[in-house]
């Protein structure tokens, strides 16, 4: 499944895809989300929201789920359950598609490099394992389910790991396109 997911990230690698998908996750990480922040502000009194910690433990998560407040929660759970759907597909297209275009200039097609550009669908798996605890922690509230507020932690983690390591794989992937001059390898 995944060296299938690979081969359509490498076919779907055009320059002109890449260009305006990587454009459509700068519009949602520069104006959308800092726009939702400013919304979840203006209801809960906070723009803390639990997506952006990397660790926690579930006391402190059960504090921020208590400070958003009556208003706070279901807006956070809507923004969960429409916003952080939408944007973890567009960066995981995003990324998945850069790195494959700079893998395909950085390294020949037969490199086992090649099949690392699936690396952001980690992130998307565990950011949508992730709202699904934050929307359970929301929805259930008052409850207080420890071992979702773990999981949820967890899959934060996991999450933030793939990330750095999809990161990581870009600068590998511009620095190798770079001394090939930007030009495919065949």
């Amino acid at each position: 499944m995944m060296q299938n997911l690979s081969r359509k990230f490498h076919a779907w690698a055009k320059g002109w895809l890449v260009f305006a998908l990587m454009a459509l996750d700068m519009f949602f990480m520069g104006f959308v989300m800092p726009l939702i922040g400013g919304l979840m502000k203006g209801v809960t009194g906070t723009q803390q929201p639990i997506d952006l910690q990397f660790f926690s433990t579930p006391a402190k998560l059960f504090a921020m789920v208590e400070s958003y407040g009556e208003f706070g929660r279901p807006f956070y759970r809507n923004v969960e359950l429409t916003v952080d759907i939408l944007y973890p597909v567009i960066y995981t297209l995003a990324f998945g598609l850069l790195i494959s275009w700079l893998f395909q200039r950085g390294f020949k097609p037969d490199s086992k490099m090649q099949k690392w550009n699936v690396m952001p669908v980690g992130i998307w798996l565990f950011d949508l394992l992730e709202n699904l605890g934050i929307v359970t922690m929301l929805s259930m509230w008052p409850s207080q389910l420890v071992a979702i507020a773990w999981l949820t932690m967890i899959f934060t983690m996991v999450k933030w790991t793939f990330a750095g390591a999809s990161l990581l794989l870009i600068v590998i992937g511009l620095a190798m396109a770079a001394r090939n001059g930007f030009r495919k390898k065949e």
